[in-house]
């Protein structure tokens, strides 16, 4: 069986009519990613801003936007995969 989706268009007028939520971190945890070339990565997601439409859900439930922004550690990188470093453009102080 086939999953159809509902997809909700959310326009700027939904926007600037929504609420802005507060809210505090409780947890971010980073997720880890081997790649086949040997590398790894270590993505997370930083929560920066959360809006409450004044829509909800086929299900009845508030329909919820956020603003957020990925951070993204590469660690692991094989040696053939480096390049040589290059010099800083910032002098020490």
């Amino acid at each position: 069986m086939m999953e159809v989706q509902n997809q909700m268009r959310v326009m700027q007028k939904d926007l600037m009519e929504a609420e802005d939520i507060d809210f505090t971190d409780e947890k971010e945890y980073w997720n880890t990613y081997k790649l086949k070339d040997g590398t790894t990565l270590k993505i997370k997601l930083v929560l920066r801003g959360v809006k409450r439409l004044k829509k909800w859900s086929p299900d009845g439930l508030p329909v919820y936007v956020i603003n957020s922004r990925n951070i993204v550690r590469v660690v692991d990188v094989p040696k053939n995969l480096k390049a040589e470093p290059k010099p800083s453009a910032f002098k020490p102080v």
